[in-house]
């Protein structure tokens, strides 16, 4: 059985709270969906906003080299026609070929949002299939609170079904809007739909309020649909849609259906990425098969399972999917974590109890390394006598100043010997954490070029003991990029200047080994 995909994150996905993505953005994501090999792309809804239009306008359908392109749109209004309602007579002169019609099938919606007949909300649906379909469109036919209707009065429910389809829709898609049909219910009705049209698609549009968006899907898969739509990454109105990411590695990796393909599946990690970036969304790292810690093995127990058979603790192989396995370290881990860790980092663990007391002495201090690889490494090489420190430090000073109606100014002045030189050097900055990091790149730049590619790329603190207030201790995370890597580091002190100096030493001096061994 082959399955179709239908991709709604430029349309469905856009009503996320907080997401708004430009006519460019939108653009760069279709192009990225049809690389991947998806079968239909709804880019939008061209007669609800300019932006939408704009797309629709811009875009050449026939530049898609594996994706149908689709404009979303409503049945005309209820007393109306079809050839003069502007939201459906604009779709034929869009490149898109294929026209997705969302219409009423829950008499409930029918009689209080409508506000008409259900016969009229029939004949709505009839004539704007019929328009669309004349027009030479692949018409899609949403049938939205399809299951609370059909619940309501299966005859009805089926009734717009009937109607979509003897007008010339291609599929019939089963929308649960609401996201609240569970899997078991769910598959009952869409398995009784597809019975019903034995020679009409059948597709299913899932939401994830009561959070089974992908099972949902999966199920409906399972009772006959050959149609399913969601977004990347899930995202959409409310809690969400159906996670199109997830539900595809299910579907090929799972169930055994042709989706994407072997080669192509092994994109998703990126895409799944790609998009939370144009988003302006932080990726989930808990996220199902793409995120940072789907493949990560922290115990120990299951550490050293993995070391003998990745499949004792891994469910599918990261690269199936385009991701990696990692093994975070804490003090919960063990020898064959911390081996295994070394191994990942391109490093010898050497006296493995040596480098674990170390840890966990840290951790117990306030440090954190799960998400501070180049403090860990130095840590390994400081413990193991394989540390390469880039200077001795011999002070720093910080002076802030703020003047009456002005804003605050702040000088960082560092002393220390780099490469046996001592060296001086001041620099002004925004903050502490910048003044000093540009003081420190002013004095050791000219021995290590290698820092005019390092940037700081975030800066995050923690209280950790909020109880003791302006003397608790702080926890700083900084990363750093070269462009090529990203690297996080880490530092803690009671004192939030020096706890920031030691994860900036941190990832500059990793940054500048990193690139050695490159």
């Amino acid at each position: 059985m082959s399955i179709k995909l239908f991709d709604t994150t430029l349309r469905d996905g856009t009503q996320r709270e907080g997401v708004s993505l430009t006519t460019e953005d939108k653009i760069r994501i279709a192009r990225e969906l049809d690389a991947l090999g998806l079968h239909y792309i709804e880019a939008g809804f061209p007669a609800s906003n300019p932006k939408d239009l704009e797309f629709f306008e811009n875009f050449d359908a026939s530049e898609l080299a594996n994706a149908r392109l689709v404009a979303f749109t409503r049945a005309r209004r209820p007393g109306g026609s079809a050839e003069e309602d502007p939201a459906v007579t604009l779709l034929p002169h869009l490149s898109a070929p294929v026209a997705c019609l969302v219409a009423k099938s829950w008499k409930m919606h029918i009689e209080k949002v409508l506000r008409t007949t259900v016969e009229e909300n029939i004949r709505s649906v009839s004539d704007t299939v019929a328009h669309l379909a004349n027009a030479g469109k692949e018409v899609l036919f949403d049938a939205e609170h399809y299951f609370d209707g059909f619940r309501d009065d299966p005859d009805h429910a089926l009734s717009v079904l009937r109607a979509a389809a003897n007008a010339g829709a291609s599929t019939l898609v089963l929308c649960d809007t609401n996201g609240g049909t569970l899997p078991t219910e769910l598959k009952a009705i869409v398995g009784r739909t597809a019975r019903e049209f034995p020679h009409v698609e059948i597709g299913i549009h899932t939401h994830n309020d009561a959070g089974c968006g992908v099972a949902n899907a999966l199920a409906a898969v399972e009772a006959g649909a050959t149609h399913v739509q969601g977004t990347i990454n899930g995202v959409g109105e409310r809690t969400g849609n159906c996670d199109l990411v997830t539900t595809i590695a299910n579907l090929e990796l799972k169930m055994g259906l042709e989706v994407l393909g072997e080669e192509r599946l092994k994109r998703l990690t990126e895409v799944s990425n790609y998009v939370s970036e144009l988003m302006n969304l932080t990726p989930d790292t808990h996220r199902p098969y793409v995120g940072r810690s789907a493949f990560s093995h922290k115990g120990g127990l299951h550490v050293d399972g993995i070391s003998k058979d990745p499949a004792t603790y891994e469910h599918v192989p990261p690269k199936a999917v385009g991701n990696v396995r990692r093994t975070p370290i804490g003090e919960l881990s063990g020898k064959n974590s911390i081996r295994a860790k070394a191994e990942e980092l391109g490093l010898e663990a050497g006296d493995i109890t040596g480098v674990l007391t170390a840890i966990k002495q840290r951790e117990y201090e306030g440090y954190h390394y799960e998400a501070a690889d180049a403090s860990l490494a130095l840590l390994i090489g400081r413990t193991t006598g394989d540390a390469r420190p880039l200077f001795e430090l011999e002070t720093f000073r910080i002076i802030s100043e703020k003047r009456a109606g002005g804003e605050t100014t702040t000088e960082a002045t560092i002393k220390l010997f780099v490469k046996d030189q001592r060296v001086i050097s001041t620099a002004e900055g925004n903050g502490p954490v910048n003044a000093l990091d540009r003081a420190l790149r002013q004095a050791i730049g000219p021995h290590y070029p290698e820092l005019q590619e390092i940037h700081l790329s975030n800066y995050k603190v923690r209280i950790l003991d909020e109880h003791r207030a302006t003397a608790a201790t702080t926890r700083v995370l900084i990363d750093s990029t070269d462009g090529k890597r990203v690297w996080g580091a880490v530092g803690v002190g009671e004192n939030i200047i020096e706890a920031s100096w030691q994860a900036l030493v941190d990832g500059l001096e990793y940054g500048v080994n990193g690139a050695e061994k490159a």
